[in-house]
């Protein structure tokens, strides 16, 4: 193959953000501005550029949206408020509660436009009443460390907050509320891309609390008697819904079949594995691994999958699911001829580190050896994202302003 594996999957990445930028997929779907009042709020790691996407197309609006620190772009009437993921802090917080303020009073001839991304379920952050806000921030942070599905955890974080499950459109009944959405989850529920501030939440705390049990987590008894007073989420039925609408505009299935466009025109055969994958990282990195060394000696080609892997944290290292499956996939494949591979969310951000993910190639395990990086240690302590930086693997594309979930690519060579 006359190709740069390193460079080609980089540039695999490269193309499955670009078709996720909402400055190349919103203004499409816009159509005409509404008349009348019209407020834009939002919140997610694509939120601010969603928000100067629909500027470009609109002309300056009113309105208030919350991005993660860095993730900031520039508009002339909306007002960008920036807020940390992913434990939510009290930035996020105060600009929540102005968000919520917004919305009341207005009438049946007002417009409301929501732009939701991933990131949303931290960054959208008003706990219910008897809830403060370093309470939700430890049941956060044993959320991300218990290894439970995205759709588990966003399920709980519905019912601790007053503007997830719908509730944040309900807020703005009667007017009508037009919801744009980027989906970062695994099948492209709305109901889970950042908790769903404007869809309906069909079940209750004890489903929520069912669903995370295997995984070991609990709410701290003042925690569970708040959210069950406050039983805000807002059901199907709920009239308040009546006038929402929410329009999915992309989605991690539209970056995989970006890349595979690129692939196949470099002449390379396409499988995309599912673009919904969950699972502990190093599970799914074993069974991909298995794949990939079986597809060797039949042809080069690519292997690309997408969704939301987790991490079971057992160490005190600096990792993020994508490292880690890099790093397993490294592992299980021993050195095998042929092939390289890629792992990187396309928010440019893999766990809490300011790093997308990382690339390996068959010399990855030798390479660390040479430099005394002792591989299966880095994997055992969730160190992934020091073991890459050791060898010069990293991806660092800096704030990528998208989220549409993990990429991973694997690249068979012969």
């Amino acid at each position: 193959m006359d190709i740069n594996p390193d460079s080609f999957l980089r540039d695999l990445f490269a193309k499955a953000v670009a078709v996720a930028d909402p400055m190349a997929a919103l203004p499409g779907v816009l159509g005409k501005k509404p008349e009348g009042r019209l407020i834009v709020v939002g919140a997610g790691k694509a939120s601010a550029r969603m928000a100067e996407a629909l500027e470009s197309a609109w002309g300056p609006c009113e309105g208030l949206v919350i991005t993660r620190y860095g993730y900031e772009r520039p508009c002339t009437g909306i007002t960008i408020t920036s807020a940390a993921h992913p434990v939510p802090d009290a930035a996020g917080e105060v600009a929540t509660l102005e968000m919520l303020e917004l919305m009341r009073g207005l009438t049946a001839e007002d417009t409301v436009v929501c732009l939701i991304s991933g990131g949303a379920s931290s960054l959208l952050t008003a706990p219910v009443p008897g809830v403060t806000l370093d309470a939700l921030k430890q049941v956060n942070a044993e959320l991300l460390a218990s290894g439970a599905p995205i759709s588990a955890m966003n399920a709980l974080r519905k019912h601790l907050c007053q503007a997830k499950g719908g509730q944040l459109a309900a807020a703005a009944y009667p007017a009508k509320v037009v919801s744009y959405l980027i989906s970062d989850v695994p099948g492209d529920d709305p109901g889970m891309i950042g908790s769903g501030p404007t869809v309906a939440e069909p079940e209750n705390l004890d489903c929520a609390l069912a669903a995370l049990a295997p995984f070991g987590v609990t709410l701290p008894e003042h925690v569970e008697a708040a959210a069950r007073a406050h039983a805000g989420v807002v059901m199907p039925d709920d009239e308040r819904l009546s006038t929402t609408e929410n329009i999915l505009f992309a989605s991690p299935l539209q970056s995989l079949q970006a890349a595979q466009e690129v692939a196949e025109a470099a002449g390379l055969r396409v499988e995309i594995l599912g673009d919904a994958l969950e699972g502990e990282a190093r599970d799914v990195a074993q069974a991909q691994a298995d794949l990939a060394k079986g597809k060797v000696g039949r042809g080069p080609r690519v292997l690309l999958s997408g969704g939301e892997l987790t991490v079971t944290r057992r160490g005190d290292g600096v990792g993020g699911p994508n490292a880690e499956f890099a790093l397993a996939l490294a592992l299980a494949l021993e050195g095998a001829e042929g092939i390289h591979a890629l792992a990187c969310d396309t928010d440019g951000v893999d766990g809490a580190a300011e790093v997308a993910g990382a690339v390996i190639a068959p010399q990855t395990l030798a390479t660390a050896q040479a430099k005394g990086v002792d591989a299966p240690l880095a994997l055992a302590e969730n160190d992934a994202h020091s073991f890459f930086e050791k060898i010069d693997a990293q991806v660092v594309p800096g704030p990528t302003l998208t989220n549409v979930n993990d990429f991973r690519a694997i690249l068979i060579t012969k």
